[in-house]
């Protein structure tokens, strides 16, 4: 699959830098980067173990449920695409680095401008509280990271994406890890074997991002 995404007649293509025709051609092999820190080197990772989400067996916890009909956050996409990935690059308890470079930024902020990569924002009082980006190539969308500054913010976002990729044709969320966390949405853990063939499926499939409105075919 190595030349999966140039062979492609996807117009997009031929906007895009070297580094981020590299991105999309790894990430159809499995293969997604991270810097060793934020001002560190960019790396290239094949995890023998994936975590993924199945959008269809998506599972939401009472509690969350209980939390989204309350309305208590205003939910957008691709508002704030750049806000959000630098949101998810600010230390946080536990995680005093990050992944996330200025080189990873301005990457994905390419692959955002030329349609790749997609974020989710949920707002309150006016004021970004959380949200999440990552990847769609056809079937495939491929979660980078979230971030949460209130209760419950980057849940919703998780939600509103599924919802989304179930819309739009979705087979496969690549979560990269597993976490007991990603655990209670139905998230599982599948050795690298079974997420290749998984992953093939995915860029078979005609899947579309829905950026408009649920509700009117957006």
């Amino acid at each position: 699959m190595t030349d999966y995404i140039v062979a492609t007649a996807d117009p997009r293509i031929r906007l895009l830098s070297d580094l981020a025709v590299l991105t999309l051609q790894a990430y159809a092999q499995g293969i997604f980067p991270m810097a060793d820190s934020r001002n560190g080197e960019l790396g290239w990772y094949l995890p023998k173990y994936r975590g993924i989400i199945e959008p269809e067996r998506f599972h939401i916890p009472r509690r969350l449920a209980k939390t989204i009909r309350q309305r208590r956050f205003r939910v957008t996409v691709n508002i704030a695409f750049a806000d959000v990935i630098r949101a998810c690059a600010e230390p946080a308890p536990g995680r005093e680095d990050t992944w996330i470079s200025d080189e990873i930024i301005a990457l994905y902020q390419e692959l955002h401008d030329t349609g790749f990569a997609h974020s989710i924002e949920c707002w309150q009082g006016g004021k970004l509280v959380g949200g999440l980006y990552g990847i769609a190539i056809r079937g495939l969308f491929a979660g980078e990271s979230m971030f949460s500054r209130t209760r419950d913010a980057s849940k919703v976002a998780l939600v509103e994406l599924v919802q989304r990729l179930r819309a739009g044709g979705f087979t496969l969320l690549d979560t990269q890890f597993y976490t007991p966390h990603l655990g209670q949405f139905g998230a599982i853990e599948i050795p690298d074997e079974a997420y290749q063939v998984r992953l093939q499926r995915a860029l078979m499939t005609d899947a579309r991002f829905p950026v408009g409105s649920l509700f009117d075919g957006g």
